[in-house]
């Protein structure tokens, strides 16, 4: 676990947005992560965090509010060479900070990674009551 003083979260800027899109991308080719435009992360940035390890951009994240009763945690992104370091969950937490500051009811994340963001306090909302359905549109984006 890599000491929480030594990577550093902080609230995106624009001159960001290269490397968010480059470590987005990364993730996107192998199916993992939905692709995001340019304009869909800058429009995000107010609620985008970044995370640096020795002055390197080696993760991100995405808050998308809809309402003040949800709001989604989206393009989780952690640079190969830092995963596993605890980078995502501070990643996460920042979102679910933002989430308690903006006092946002419910958070949700839509992942392949079950086990990681039970690790992070999620879980299944009202089981058997409550689930999301999905109708893909297109085949591909």
């Amino acid at each position: 676990m890599i000491d929480p003083d030594t990577v550093h979260i902080r609230k995106a800027v624009p001159a960001d947005l290269t490397a968010i899109k480059a470590l987005i991308e990364a993730y996107v080719e192998d199916g993992i992560l939905l692709p995001r435009t340019y304009d869909e992360l800058a429009e995000l940035i107010p609620h985008i965090f970044v995370a640096e390890l020795g002055g390197v951009l080696v993760g991100c994240v995405a808050l998308d509010i809809y309402n003040h009763k949800l709001a989604e945690i989206r393009s989780l992104a952690v640079a190969k060479s830092a995963q596993g370091k605890g980078v995502g969950k501070l990643l996460v937490q920042a979102c679910i900070d933002l989430a308690n500051e903006k006092q946002i009811f419910e958070l949700m994340a839509i992942s392949s990674s079950e086990d990681f963001f039970k690790s992070c306090g999620f879980d299944f909302t009202l089981p058997n009551l409550r689930k999301a359905f999905f109708l893909q549109m297109r085949d591909e984006l």
